[in-house]
């Protein structure tokens, strides 16, 4: 009698369980996971951070539970190395079962995980790298891209230049397949503009202390101006030798916007006033949606925010959207992917949406120059060039 009670019991309260689990609120429902591929260590670390807080910002202000699912974040550290990059990504796909991954600072972490992500079919948003192949010939239908090509933003530059009367260019980059690439674009754009490239130097990636051999030989060749593409602590240290050199004067100096990010325009000070840059985002840009973007963040964190954090706070608005297109599935992630494609928005950057045929961003490219503004110094837009898109350039997907 006692067994049957207790089986009879346990029966009741395995029924009772059941009903409670079915009653739970939605909000009980499995969480969705997005993996954040991002450096926290290494020197990309500040690039990282960045734009881990603009993607939480992006959950506050666009929110974080979709069809009674939260969204929650898992992080795992590239470095910055193309070996720790993969063992993240396997990290986030293979043990904490991320749903859709966000992230990826360098080219190089970009092309260790590619191979992988393509393989696992798990959604990649990249949030920085710009190698072309990636939305290229090596483009793969899981990865997408919230930020640029390195062809989109700088192919439009070497035209301008031309026309803007810089006849002869001298190039400069770390010796690198961004650094080669960024230059590569400019230079056929400005040469069928009508311009000679006067030089170029590529001084090693990671082992260049001073400019000043590259810089003597550019000052050697007279040129107009120098285009040059230079990032981080170099660009720093790049802006300020160019100005101690007495180039600053003599020699227009641009380049892709990073040469003045930003995150560091301030340490550059006066040194950087009239670089001419152009990239897909400055914190100038005069649009509701970016001044109200600005507001925000700097009631957050004291300062602007830069084109790394819009690229996240973009990726992050993304995969809302797409979200909430699908009622928060994930299961069918060709489903989710395609939710990504119908996304359109104007953000921070201005209008935002998905080129389905390449699975790179078409977005406006903004040509500006480094001015005073009170009491410090920024990028001020001088031209726009709206809704900038990539050919497929070899790009060919089975969705």
């Amino acid at each position: 009698m006692k067994t049957t009670t207790l089986r009879g019991l346990g029966r009741v309260a395995a029924a009772g369980l059941l009903g409670a689990l079915t009653a739970l609120p939605a909000s009980a429902a499995s969480p969705i996971k997005v993996g954040l591929l991002l450096p926290s260590s290494g020197v990309f670390a500040g690039l990282g951070k960045d734009q881990d807080i603009s993607f939480q910002m992006a959950l506050e202000d666009f929110g974080d539970e979709v069809g009674g699912r939260k969204i929650v974040l898992v992080r795992a550290d590239t470095e910055s190395k193309p070996n720790s990059g993969l063992a993240a990504a396997k990290k986030l796909i293979l043990r904490d079962r991320a749903d859709v991954l966000v992230g990826v600072i360098s080219s190089g972490v970009l092309g260790a995980v590619r191979d992988y992500v393509d393989g696992a079919k798990v959604p990649l948003i990249v949030t920085n790298a710009g190698n072309d192949d990636i939305t290229g010939e090596k483009c793969s239908p899981w990865i997408l891209r919230s930020s640029f090509s390195n062809d989109q933003i700088v192919r439009e530059m070497g035209p301008w230049m031309a026309r803007a009367g810089y006849k002869r260019v001298f190039l400069m980059a770390f010796d690198y397949a961004g650094g080669h690439q960024l230059m590569d674009s400019f230079r056929k754009g400005f040469v069928a503009a009508g311009g000679e490239i006067a030089g170029e130097e590529y001084p090693p990636l990671g082992e260049t202390k001073d400019f000043g051999p590259y810089l003597a030989k550019l000052k050697a060749a007279e040129p107009d101006a120098a285009f040059v593409f230079f990032a981080g602590g170099p660009a720093i240290k790049f802006v300020k030798e160019y100005a101690a050199f007495g180039l600053k004067d003599t020699v227009k100096l641009a380049g892709p916007g990073w040469l003045t990010s930003a995150l560091y325009v301030g340490k550059q000070g006066a040194d950087a006033e009239g670089t001419l840059s152009i990239l897909n985002y400055v914190p100038s840009i005069d649009s509701a949606e970016n001044k109200g973007f600005q507001e925000r963040f700097r009631a957050k964190h004291g300062r602007d925010a830069s084109e790394f954090g819009v690229a996240a706070y973009d990726a992050a608005r993304l995969v809302i959207e797409a979200l909430q297109a699908t009622g928060g599935a994930t299961d069918d992630r060709q489903a989710l992917v395609a939710a990504m494609h119908r996304v359109q928005f104007n953000g921070p950057r201005g209008p935002f949406r998905i080129d389905p045929a390449t699975n790179n961003v078409i977005q406006n490219i903004y040509i500006s120059e480094v001015e005073k503004i009170g009491d410090t110094y920024g990028a001020v837009v001088k031209e726009v060039r709206p809704n900038v898109q990539d050919a497929p350039n070899g790009c060919s997907k089975p969705f």
